[in-house]
């Protein structure tokens, strides 16, 4: 590999950590909203939430495959996704669901923009599969925001 080639690839991998890591803490996230919400919208965010968690959840696996198929380790404790997410704790039990909405809106726009930057990184790598993929990943991701952002109006 030449050194572009090589300096692509490790950008690649980083960005893909740099997801991993995201996408476990926004699931953590979301599902401490989910066992935690309150209010007259209790049942509805209770299920989308859980709904949302789900999905989130299901793309860890796959990142990582992403990671272990260009030939990189990827994330291996609580510890190195701590170290790496973007996605801030909120260890807060007691949010009103409103709050909670708002800042899982944040949240995943956030992660649409790590997406994204993952995304060219795939480009730039040469990595077409990982460049397809993203594709589906920030549809999911749109929809979660388009259907959180709906809650609040």
């Amino acid at each position: 590999m030449t050194d572009s080639k090589t300096n692509a690839h490790t950008v690649l991998i980083d960005e893909l950590n740099q997801l991993l890591a995201d996408s476990f803490a926004l699931y953590l996230k979301t599902k401490n909203f989910h066992w935690h919400v309150r209010g007259p919208q209790f049942r509805d965010l209770h299920l989308l939430f859980d709904e949302q968690a789900a999905e989130i959840f299901a793309l860890t696996d796959l990142i990582a495959e992403r990671v272990r198929k260009n030939g990189a380790p990827t994330l291996t404790s609580i510890g190195a996704i701590a170290g790496r997410t973007a996605i801030k704790d909120q260890d807060a039990s007691n949010l009103s669901a409103e709050a909670m909405v708002k800042e899982l809106v944040a949240d995943n726009t956030a992660y649409i923009a790590q997406l994204r930057a993952t995304k060219e990184a795939a480009g730039n790598a040469g990595d077409n599969a990982t460049d397809g993929v993203i594709d589906d990943w920030t549809d999911q991701a749109q929809q979660r925001v388009w259907f959180l952002s709906s809650v609040i109006g």
